[in-house]
């Protein structure tokens, strides 16, 4: 379980500070747009009411309670998991990845009530429409980390 909370808070940490250097360093939220190194890397700034991509946004002001909620349970119900029913390094790391992901997208929600979405990616005549964030990407490794070493052990 050590393992699950030290990725968390370094994944939360980077998260949080590099939103922080973004938004009111580099006042990204005045600015919109700098380009870091186009196409590859560009930050364009988004505030995501949403899920993933802004999915499911919401002009209701209370749809980012039920999102803080959903990802409250989903933070309980992966610690939940990883504490009953012990778990390989690999799944304690995913677990920290998603936990520390989802966790710092929570705090953007109650602070800016939206999330701070900032990278903008895009390559070979592509060009991304949206932007994401560190905790987007830690969610994202995570969940997938727990589906690829998911144990094989099937119950008596």
């Amino acid at each position: 379980m050590r393992t699950v909370f030290w990725v968390a808070a370094i994944v939360f940490a980077v998260d949080q500070l590099s939103k922080y250097w973004i938004v009111h360093v580099l006042n990204l939220r005045e600015v919109f747009a700098i380009d870091v190194f186009p196409p590859y890397l560009n930050f364009r700034m988004a505030w995501n009411t949403g899920i993933n991509f802004g999915a499911l946004a919401s002009g209701n002001p209370a749809m980012r309670w039920v999102w803080i909620g959903v990802a409250l349970v989903i933070v309980g119900a992966v610690l939940w998991w990883v504490w009953t029913d012990p778990q390989g390094r690999w799944q304690k790391i995913a677990a920290g990845l998603l936990v520390g992901g989802a966790l710092g997208n929570v705090i953007d929600r109650v602070i800016y009530g939206a999330v701070a979405d900032f990278l903008n990616m895009s390559c070979c005549g592509f060009t991304n429409p949206t932007s994401f964030n560190v905790a987007d990407i830690s969610i994202f490794v995570g969940a997938f980390g727990l589906v690829i070493f998911s144990s094989d052990k099937k119950p008596a």
